[in-house]
């Protein structure tokens, strides 16, 4: 068994959340990467997952959950998250904005070819299908309706969507995730 499945099923993909020197949630790494980061003593353990541990040669790592970076890292202060391929996919949940499919490609609104741009508004997950159909077309041209709007996510809401967190996560890691992030997944009173 490889070294990087954990208790027999391959880890989840970016599961670790990566904290600053100053305990500032930064980003979220594979498991590999924080296992590496912590086998080069460039990152200690926070919390780990119970029960769950990695081996290798001559090693045992506990799953790490989050990790903190030993030495600060300088981040300039982003009002909005960079647009990025797998951040699109991350913000629509992998499901196709056409038919609710599982979506493995990004279908720009406004074509590329017309003009359209790589921005979190003009870009929605598709499935492999639906893109090839609508082509080199708008969504009203080739007759398709988007299920749901594109949004441009705030930096905490796809810190919180790419590690994958519901409530009871966040709860788990409260101590770790900036105040807004625990606030928006705390379920409202009725």
């Amino acid at each position: 068994m490889p070294p990087w499945h954990a208790r027999g099923r391959v880890a989840e993909v970016r599961s670790t959340l990566v904290l600053n020197a100053s305990y500032e949630p930064l980003t979220t790494v594979s498991l590999q990467r924080a296992v590496v980061l912590v086998l080069q003593d460039k990152a200690v353990v926070e919390q780990a997952h119970p029960l769950r541990t990695v081996r290798g040669t001559g090693v045992t790592v506990p799953v790490p959950r989050v990790i903190r970076l030993q030495r600060y890292v300088r981040v300039p202060f982003r009002q909005q998250a960079p647009w990025s391929r797998r951040g699109v996919l991350v913000r629509d949940q992998h499901l196709c904005a056409y038919c609710g499919r599982r979506a493995t490609t990004v279908d720009h609104l406004q074509p590329k070819s017309r003009g359209g741009t790589d921005t979190w508004m003009n870009t929605v997950a598709a499935c492999a299908e639906d893109n090839q159909y609508k082509a080199d077309r708008t969504p009203e041209q080739a007759g398709m309706k988007l299920l749901r709007k594109p949004f441009v996510p705030t930096p905490q809401a796809t810190l919180m969507m790419a590690l994958g967190l519901r409530g009871s996560d966040v709860r788990e890691l409260a101590d770790w995730l900036p105040a807004q992030v625990v606030a928006a997944a705390a379920p409202t009173a009725a």
